[in-house]
């Protein structure tokens, strides 16, 4: 008589998964129908309703969260990266702009024309590398993001959720998204 409640426990706790489903369900369904319709049709109600069985434990709910934790970082990590090298060329800036006055209160005003022709030279140079090292931070951060990415398309495969794979096509970065 004993394992009468356990079946009726097992009852319950089959509903009331059923019923999280269900609700899960009709929240992706919710969800869904503010997306374009060319992201509509891509999701079919096989995925949603296997979207929403993933989701039911929590678990998917704590890997994403994780994810995000990580994502942050790597975003804080690489904003601050950036921001080192800006304040570098400020200061480099700075300097040559020190070094320039300096040369000049010094000058004989026969090499003036001579003199800042030549400062006019080191200023565009150092333009020039600054340009060069910026953007090679930004496509540094670009690549690192795309890792970023591809790490987060990778976990959320191999944990089962549904219509996660890896890719570098747009469409389904904003999909997955």
């Amino acid at each position: 008589m004993e394992s009468y409640p356990a079946l009726y426990e097992n009852q319950s706790d089959s509903t009331k998964q059923q019923e999280r489903h269900y609700y899960l369900l009709s929240e992706l369904q919710n969800l869904v129908k503010d997306l374009p319709s060319s992201f509509q049709q891509r999701l079919s109600y096989t995925t949603l309703s296997d979207l929403a069985l993933a989701l039911i434990d929590g678990t998917v709910f704590e890997i994403v969260h994780g994810l995000l934790e990580i994502q942050h970082l790597t975003e804080r990590n690489l904003y601050n990266q950036r921001q080192k090298l800006h304040s570098e060329h400020r200061g480099l800036k700075q300097e040559l702009v020190r070094k320039h006055k300096e040369a000049l209160q010094s000058c004989k005003s026969h090499n003036l024309a001579v003199l800042r022709g030549n400062q006019q030279v080191e200023i565009e140079s150092l333009e020039q590398r600054i340009k060069d090292e910026q953007r090679m931070m930004d496509e540094k951060i670009v690549v690192e993001m795309d890792q970023k990415v591809v790490d987060q398309q990778t976990t959320l495969e191999k944990a089962g959720v549904p219509g996660f794979y890896i890719t570098t096509n747009p469409q389904v970065y904003k999909l997955e998204g």
